[in-house]
């Protein structure tokens, strides 16, 4: 991407080549198998419309915060009035806003991926306060960017949307010729009542390229079960994989959700019991041979280790980990979080067959994520290496690593 940018005297940038790597074994991971293999966002909140119109971004604030509730939820905790977040404030100043909370996010993601997200898409090399700010904005200024050109400097393979079953889908239409595939997600909303056309829905969806669908389980009660159950049937006979995101506790803050909306930052971890149930839709469908690929997701760490176990009683020839254990998700796509996850599947299961990242985002520059990913997965491969508790080979860690942050879900999806 050229020349990185250093301004004079604010050389601090944490964004190297070896950034998060831990030896050398993570090093050689990284800079030799993963950090060049296309990425397959498999699962997604990119608005298909600004992909197909090729969306150009008005200004940094537009690139880097419009709709995206992480940095917005941030910003919140640091005392700023929403006026500088969701409100009317002039688009510089709200970047301003957000520009004088970055320092005090040592620990947290959001540090790294605005590092990441100003080296890779605009070549600045500092760490974004308060007073660089203005300097800062009028670089990124400088430079046009478009929802395209992002996903193609960030050599995206696959775009998995989420979508409402009565979409039309006439941009992904539009889209059959962009060089990046761009494909839906069938989205019901579990809380509605299924329709008797859903099966039409499904069909409409399938001959536009759809193969994944996708659900949200905020409570595992019977009425959600019983809609899964009936759904999973149409998706295996499909070839579809079916994707459950388990755990979520929406719109906890009701003044604000009456004034903005669902998916502004006021959302957290549920805590309801998941075994039983899920087991239950599992089992169901599978005394039918009719249990499709499945994803599951958590967004609550304590249930780590039941979805890890659980993926194991499902797995079936002749699709390596039918039943995958899905990456760390929202609260948990943090260092910690994504350790978490893959710990646990590496301890039960197996982490090599496992599909990798995805940013589940509606921002163009979270892409960034997935090198985030994948620097940790190589540092921490690398550690069991240095460790003893694997050894040295370079052919089979080569496999393992591009296979989860590529090869995987492209045999997996079928892409």
């Amino acid at each position: 991407m050229g020349d990185f940018l250093h301004i004079a005297g604010c050389d601090m940038g944490i964004i190297n080549e070896n950034f998060m790597l831990k030896n050398d074994v993570a090093k050689t991971l990284y800079n030799e198998f993963a950090r060049d293999l296309p990425i397959i966002d498999y699962h997604c909140h990119l608005s298909p419309e600004m992909i197909a119109s090729d969306y150009k971004f008005k200004n940094p604030y537009d690139v880097f915060l419009s709709g995206d509730h992480y940095k917005w939820r941030q910003m919140r905790s640091a005392g700023i009035d929403e006026e500088y977040i969701t409100g009317s404030a002039d688009d510089y100043l709200k970047w301003k806003a957000f520009a004088k909370i970055m320092p005090m996010l040592i620990g947290n993601p959001l540090y790294h991926w605005t590092a990441l997200e100003l080296k890779r898409y605009f070549d600045v090399d500092i760490p974004l306060n308060e007073e660089n700010a203005e300097r800062i904005w009028n670089i990124c200024s400088e430079k046009s960017i478009s929802a395209r050109s992002l996903i193609k400097m960030s050599n995206v393979a696959v775009i998995c949307t989420t979508d409402n079953p009565y979409d039309d889908l006439k941009y992904h239409k539009a889209l059959k010729d962009f060089e990046t595939k761009v494909l839906p997600t069938f989205r019901p909303d579990l809380n509605e009542d299924i329709k008797s056309d859903i099966t039409e829905r499904i069909d409409y969806f399938h001959k536009n390229g759809c193969r994944l669908s996708d659900h949200s389980i905020d409570e595992m009660s019977d009425d959600i079960s019983e809609k899964i159950i009936f759904l999973g049937r149409e998706y295996a006979k499909r070839g579809w994989v079916m994707q459950l995101h388990i755990g979520a506790l929406r719109n906890n803050n009701t003044r604000m959700y009456e004034k903005l909306g669902a998916d502004v930052g006021f959302d957290s971890i549920n805590d309801f019991s998941v075994a039983k149930k899920l087991s239950f839709i599992l089992d169901s469908l599978e005394k039918e041979d009719l249990l499709p690929k499945t994803i599951l997701y958590t967004l609550n760490p304590k249930d780590n280790y039941v979805l890890g176990t659980m993926i194991g009683n499902f797995q079936k020839a002749p699709v390596p980990s039918k039943i995958q254990f899905g990456s760390g998700w929202w609260f948990n796509d943090n260092r910690d979080g994504m350790e978490s996850q893959m710990k646990a599947l590496a301890n039960l299961g197996m982490l090599g067959k496992f599909i990798g990242m995805l940013t589940d985002s509606r921002s163009f520059v979270s892409y960034t994520r997935h090198e985030y990913f994948r620097r940790i997965l190589c540092s921490m491969l690398g550690e069991w290496v240095e460790n003893g508790e694997y050894p040295e080979d370079y052919d089979a860690l080569k496999e393992i690593t591009e296979g989860i942050c590529y090869k995987n879900a492209k045999n997996y999806f079928c892409f």
